[in-house]
């Protein structure tokens, strides 16, 4: 077999096991949420829809967070070390699955949102604050039903080596689907949230215990083997 693939390396060629995704011991403790949300303004439809989405992931049995851009400077505005910044850090760190909720700017995502999935690295030293986590995506609009907020969320998702689900939320209207007291009213978009939700716990629980396994890739394995066998033959010499 190994005649037929001449351009791998076949010690680093791994074929997928499905024993490998049952985890021995799965984790017991909650599952572990952070949402973001992407306005400033005192009556915040995305801050709205984010709490509503909080409430349903308590009754589902997670752990939540809800982290308040309020404060959060401009990326590269200030050194990573700011509070904010370091909050936002380990909140991502600590969770195994993530909310984006967003209004719809101009066709396009807020850029309080944006501003903090930019405090977010791909890596800090070994470790990865995105990869692997869940992700669903939402969004708020002040007219008809658009899509384009979360389908940019969904690109970055996938840049910040998500996982994200299959479902999402798009409330057009927004200010006609909360009341006075800022919680949602029933509807086709509530029940579409409920949703959302509801699977983004599934996928969490599904995946959470077989990161490591999940994003295990080839080609980082052939570049860590060709880094050892490079220090090997240094320490030869």
């Amino acid at each position: 077999m190994a005649d037929d693939l001449p351009n791998t390396a076949i010690d680093a060629l791994q074929v997928p096991a499905a024993e490998l995704l049952r985890p021995d011991r799965p984790s017991r403790h909650p599952p572990r949420i952070l949402l973001l949300y992407g306005s400033l303004r005192q009556r915040s439809y995305s801050r709205l829809l984010t709490l509503e989405a909080e409430r349903l992931l308590h009754h589902f049995g997670a752990e939540t967070r809800v982290f308040d851009p309020q404060g959060l400077p401009l990326p590269d505005g200030t050194a990573a070390d700011h509070p904010k910044v370091q909050e936002l850090r380990e909140l991502s760190l600590w969770s195994e699955g993530q909310v984006w909720t967003s209004p719809e700017r101009h066709g396009a995502m807020s850029a309080v949102l944006k501003a903090q999935i930019d405090w977010i690295p791909l890596a800090i030293g070994a470790v990865r604050p995105t990869q692997g986590r869940t992700l669903a995506v939402m969004q708020v609009s002040g007219g008809s039903q658009s899509f384009n907020a979360v389908n940019q969320l969904r690109v970055l998702g996938r840049w910040m080596r998500m996982l994200t689900i299959p479902n999402q939320s798009s409330v057009a209207k927004a200010y006609d689907e909360f009341d006075e007291r800022g919680r949602m009213k029933p509807s086709s978009y509530y029940d579409r949230m409920v949703d959302v939700m509801e699977e983004l716990v599934k996928f969490t629980l599904l995946t959470r215990d077989v990161v490591p396994y999940l994003t295990d890739r080839y080609s980082e394995r052939k570049e860590a083997a060709a880094t050892l066998e490079d220090r090997v033959k240094f320490k030869a010499i």
